[in-house]
């Protein structure tokens, strides 16, 4: 027998290996294996077996590593898709599917003495008090970590060992699972009666789950319906999600709940794991994202592998949880960014699930109270089916939002502009005597966002990258928010010729809000909520939990606390600074505002008491701002859909972006240049193709590397995949020039 191998170097190619005799039946297609390469042992991932090989003298694998396959066949079809789709090596596309705790060659499985009661001889044994105080608690515990008896017996190992001498007691070593939220207390819930909206919408679900069984081969089942739920903010989209899992649990099947990273709260969580942490559909609900341990990750991770665990919630990398059977994929706020990766695969984890879904078999649930253009665009193609949920759950209206002009705060004032305006210092006090709560949102951390001379014009920029300094007050520092530079703050202007001692700070940032706060609501406590303020890993978790059991009043943060958040006392929203995401180039800026804007609102007024949203603007009749102050997602979409089809932007075509970077400016252009002559050449025939470029990217410095960018547009996107992989493998670039491949980017910096 033979093992066709992908290694975890970016070759390209699959490698044959011997499949020695006492390995026959243990090595299957997503096996992990060491195997020789060269002069070295090097892991890898069984991709198919074959009878025999072309190649003479195979070498013969090594090591099998754990006693289960970790890459099950269909995810590896969905890693190889990803390999063909965004321009990567398969290689490359497995490292995403198997986490880094999971890879490793020895399982990371952690092991404590454990103590277990045995049952008493006929003739108990005699007992010192201290012994018998410990045998109570052992008797009544049955089993437990010796470390955790001997917190509660206040003893030592010594007093439990005689106990096992005396018979009483065995102590062995155990697995020991990590869970990072087994300290929270889950007291179980019962389903909530639904809505007609909420009816209709999870009837159609549970319908398309309950088709005939699927074809389950690695390529592909027969593809299920994609559905599009379009609810406004707490329209109770997450009691639907629920509903329908517990539909798919009934038959045999899991589920997959994907969340933006920053909306993965101890509130999303704690709601799965209360509603089936009993009853008839009983499971483990895992949870997979960047917060966890290496050791907890890799514990979850084996829970969905061994079948333990039917329900995975995580950011977006648990698109790959080995969850099999698999009835449901549900991508909440599907529009957010978050979902694409950054680095390669450049991935974009809604539409692998789409794609998964499809060849699984299983339905995929893309819901959003602001959906992005492409998907509701394929709702109009017939593409995706839309179940709208236009009214809020508990029945209570949108809150009201009041665009406030900015300008004319300004010329009131006579000076630079205000943090706050007059109506939103008001509402902020009438919250504080009603003792209700308010969330500040501004999207932007520090305290200024940059240092300048007004004499000479100097502002104070990053060595390394084409951005500003921000000032950080608490640390006294200036800061760069790309490439981490930190510099100490001058007390004069840095310009040899100039040395002006009146530099001052401009920009506002959450650290300013939070001190401005202070000083005009010195009886208010006030909690902010960015990266700067997040340093521990349950951070997050105190914040949120003081601000929700009513320890805060105000909450100041960044797009953290733009959605998924569920407070029912608070009933003002201020938004600082609304235009900041429009003045950036790209297509999409208008789109991000409008969300941004929209799910921020969407905090206010979500239990008893009206909401009132406050949106700060210096160009307050921008339609985004106009159309989110409305809550007219629909007339947003008609607007921006016929500016994109003029311009043949998304989702009238598709984007690749390639960015070439290095150190040397003129060598970056030259290669540029260069790649377009090859694009030019290699694609003349096409029609439908649009190539802008090369051109400096927005930021046109990043991390001391100079950026260049071409951007390719065409209707289809899997045969220009497939001319952009042989450029990368086919083009030779100079050793200190980097060429990267984006395909369906959602940043254009």
């Amino acid at each position: 027998m033979v093992a066709r191998v992908t290694l975890e170097l970016a070759l390209r190619k699959e490698f044959d290996y011997a499949i020695p005799a006492e390995f026959v039946g243990r090595v299957e297609v997503g096996t992990r294996v060491k195997v020789p390469f060269g002069h070295r042992q090097v892991l890898g991932v069984v991709t198919a077996l074959a009878d025999d090989s072309a190649h003479a003298n195979l070498k013969a694998i090594t090591r099998v590593i754990g006693t289960q396959s970790l890459v099950t066949p269909k995810v590896l079809a969905l890693a190889r898709w990803i390999s063909d789709y965004y321009c990567c090596p398969v290689e490359t596309a497995l490292k995403s599917v198997l986490p880094d705790s999971v890879r490793k060659e020895e399982e990371g499985w952690r092991e404590r003495l454990h103590v277990h009661a045995l049952p008493p001889p006929a003739e108990f044994p005699k007992l010192t008090q201290r012994q018998e105080t410990i045998w109570r608690i052992i008797e009544e515990w049955r089993e437990l970590p010796l470390q955790e008896l001997l917190r509660l017996g206040e003893t030592t190992g010594e007093t439990v060992r005689k106990l096992e001498d005396k018979g009483l007691v065995r102590i062995a070593p155990k697995v020991d699972e990590r869970d990072p939220y087994a300290k929270e207390q889950i007291v179980a819930t019962q389903p909530l009666p639904l809505n007609a909206r909420q009816s209709e919408a999870l009837a159609k679900i549970i319908a398309a789950t309950d088709r005939p069984a699927q074809n389950d081969g690695p390529g592909g089942g027969v593809p299920a319906p994609a559905f599009l739920l379009h609810g406004v903010t707490s329209s109770g989209k997450t009691e639907v999600y629920l509903q329908a899992i517990a539909h798919v649990l009934e038959q045999g099947r899991g589920a997959i709940v994907l969340v933006p990273e920053i909306a993965l709260t101890p509130q999303t969580v704690e709601r799965f794991k209360a509603r089936f942490s009993s009853g008839p559909q009983q499971t483990l609900v895992a949870v997979l994202h960047s917060h966890l341990s290496s050791g907890e990750r890799h514990d979850e991770w084996h829970k969905i592998r061994q079948g333990r665990a039917k329900i995975v919630i995580g950011a977006r990398s648990a698109i790959f949880a080995p969850v099999d059977p698999l009835g449901l994929i549900i991508v909440d706020e599907e529009h957010e960014h978050s979902y694409k990766q950054e680095e390669a695969p450049r991935y974009h984890a809604r539409d692998v699930a789409v794609v998964r879904g499809q060849r699984e078999g299983a339905v995929v649930v893309l819901g959003s109270a602001t959906p992005s253009l492409e998907s509701y665009h394929n709702t109009k193609r017939g593409k995706y089916m839309l179940l709208e949920m236009p009214d809020r759950a508990t029945e209570m209206k949108l809150p009201v939002v009041r665009v406030v002009d900015m300008r004319q705060e300004q010329l009131r004032r006579k000076g630079p502009p205000p943090i706050f305006s007059e109506p939103l210092k008001e509402a902020i006090t009438q919250r504080l005597e009603r003792g209700e709560q308010t969330m500040l949102f501004l999207n932007r951390r520090g305290y200024s966002t940059s240092l300048q001379c007004e004499k000479c014009g100097f502002v104070a920029g990053c060595p390394n990258c084409s951005v500003s300094l921000t000032f950080h007050r608490a640390a006294q520092r200036l800061m760069c928010h790309i490439c981490g530079h930190e510099e100490r703050v001058p007390t004069k202007c840095p310009q040899p010729q100039c040395g002006n001692p009146a530099i001052r700070f401009s920009g506002v940032g959450t650290e300013r809000v939070e001190d401005t706060l202070a000083k005009l609501f010195p009886k208010a406590r006030v909690q902010r909520m960015d990266s700067d303020t997040l340093k521990r890993k349950d951070d997050f978790r105190r914040i949120l939990t003081d601000f929700r059991m009513g320890k805060t009043d105000i909450l100041v943060g960044t797009q953290m606390i733009a959605k998924g958040l569920h407070f029912p006392n608070v009933t003002l929203v201020g938004i600082i600074y609304a235009d900041m995401a429009l003045h950036i180039p790209d297509f999409r800026a208008g789109e991000r505002t409008f969300q941004l804007l929209t799910q921020v609102s969407g905090r206010a007024g979500r239990g008893d008491i009206e909401g009132e949203v406050f949106v700060q603007s210096f160009t307050p009749f921008h339609p985004a701002i106009q159309y989110a102050r409305r809550h007219d997602f629909l007339g947003f979409y008609d607007q921006e859909i016929e500016f994109r089809e003029q311009l043949r932007y998304p989702p009238f075509a598709r984007v690749a972006l390639l960015t070439l970077k290095g150190r040397n400016e003129e060598k970056v252009k030259f290669t540029a240049d260069h790649i377009r002559r090859w694009l030019d050449g290699h694609l003349a025939g096409w029609t439908d193709l649009v190539i802008a470029g090369p051109a400096p990217a927005p930021l046109a410095r990043a991390e001391s590397f100079f950026r260049y960018q071409l951007m390719l547009r065409a209707r289809q996107m899997s045969r220009l995949s497939s001319e952009l992989t042989k450029l990368q493998i086919g083009v030779a670039l100079p050793e200190d020039i980097t060429l990267t491949v984006d395909v369906d980017p959602v940043s254009l910096a």
